[in-house]
């Protein structure tokens, strides 16, 4: 896994590049874009292709006792996470996998058709979050 911030607050993720300094790194960047104390999204541009990429049984309990950890926070600054998927029977066939992922994880799983709808879906989500602040 690999984390851009380049263009935070929208996170780009890419699952099948490898991080250079292993899964620990990934995580450790991940806990630098939580203590920044803003909300962001993540965005998966590359459809999903689960036999180009497969995480090893040590990396997802790796991520498991990470996401325990880090549980309060995720769901406090990370509003989503957007995946791109063109197809449509991916894009259904991602939806049980979808509530169970915003249960582990803390926050949404939203797939969209296309990166010109990921895009315009991560400024409406993160808009509502300025909105649902000023509105308090």
């Amino acid at each position: 896994m690999r984390l851009d911030s380049s263009t935070f607050p929208v996170v780009k993720i890419v699952f099948d590049a490898p991080n250079e300094g292993g899964p620990e790194d990934a995580l450790l960047l991940f806990e630098g874009l939580l203590a920044r104390g803003q909300a962001f999204v993540l965005l998966h541009e590359k459809a999903v292709d689960e036999s180009n990429y497969e995480h090893s049984h040590e990396e997802r309990k790796q991520a498991s006792i990470w996401m325990k950890k880090h549980k309060q926070a995720l769901h406090t600054f990370v509003k989503g996470m957007i995946q791109v998927e063109p197809s449509a029977a991916k894009r259904l066939a991602l939806k049980p996998f979808a509530v169970m992922f915003g249960k582990a994880w803390g926050y949404p799983l939203l797939v969209v058709e296309s990166s010109d709808r990921a895009w315009a879906l991560a400024r409406d989500v993160l808009d509502e979050r300025v909105s649902d602040v000023a509105h308090f």
